[in-house]
């Protein structure tokens, strides 16, 4: 779609209870969207979903969290791997080591390992969960191949300065939320992160809660503007240049 001028490249647009009218409202701004799910059955949900929508691409997804409390199984783990050979796009799927999830870790690295293998033959886009996890998921992306051919994202960045050196050295990209830009570990990596590997998302809605289109594309806006001061660049150069990486990754150009 070329009227598309800005991109949510991390949201959660099916917990929405209006996500279909949401999606519509979208195009309309001219906001495209990586609508990633949390479980494999989301996934099925949201495809069906958003078929009509040209502006939105669904997301493979098994979330850590979902794995750390019991939510997904030993199923759903089987249901993703079956439904991974056709998917191009896949998330959210990561690891959460930080204090909440972090008694879970065999069983996440379990899963996660299966969902590398399951990406290794290349051709997707991965938008990736990492809280004190960076390298343990480019670890486990690594050993299955799943870096080459793919394209990575993480999303809201909370890693060290160590961690986000190797994601870029990986060449992975980074989508940058508000609440990054609230911090100032989370401006510094924005403004050091190479242009073409910047993304922006908002990680909306909360479930249950709806995607408020003019109140995220208001945001976004709002990004672009803090994120040209930052880097001391041309504001609508970094916001077309932003807006065709979203685009490829996408295939949405």
């Amino acid at each position: 779609m070329t009227n598309l001028r800005l991109f949510d490249m991390h949201c959660h647009l099916d917990f929405a209870p209006d996500a279909h009218t949401a999606a519509e409202d979208m195009a309309r701004e001219g906001l495209g969207a990586f609508a990633t799910t949390v479980t494999p059955e989301g996934f099925e949900c949201a495809s069906a979903l958003f078929a009509g929508c040209e502006n939105v691409r669904t997301g493979l997804g098994m979330h850590p969290w979902w794995i750390a409390d019991g939510r997904c199984g030993e199923d759903d783990v089987a249901l993703f791997e079956r439904l991974a050979v056709d998917a191009r796009f896949v998330g959210e799927v990561g690891l959460d080591f930080g204090p909440r999830h972090a008694a879970s870790r065999e069983v996440q690295l379990a899963a996660f390992n299966r969902v590398a293998a399951a990406c290794a033959s290349g051709g997707k886009l991965l938008s990736l969960h990492a809280v004190k996890a960076a390298h343990a998921v480019l670890d486990v992306l690594e050993e299955a191949g799943a870096l080459e051919g793919n394209a990575c994202v993480f999303h809201w960045f909370t890693g060290s300065s160590d961690e986000l050196q190797r994601v870029l050295r990986a060449g992975c990209c980074v989508s940058v939320n508000p609440r990054m830009l609230a911090t100032k570990r989370g401006r510094e990596y924005a403004r050091i992160i190479p242009e073409d590997r910047l993304l922006l998302e908002t990680d909306a809605p909360p479930e249950g809660e709806p995607y408020e289109v003019e109140l995220e594309v208001a945001r976004l806006e709002d990004m672009l503007d803090e994120l040209a001061e930052l880097r001391r660049v041309d504001r609508a150069e970094l916001s077309e240049r932003s807006a065709a990486t979203s685009a490829r990754l996408l295939a949405l150009s």
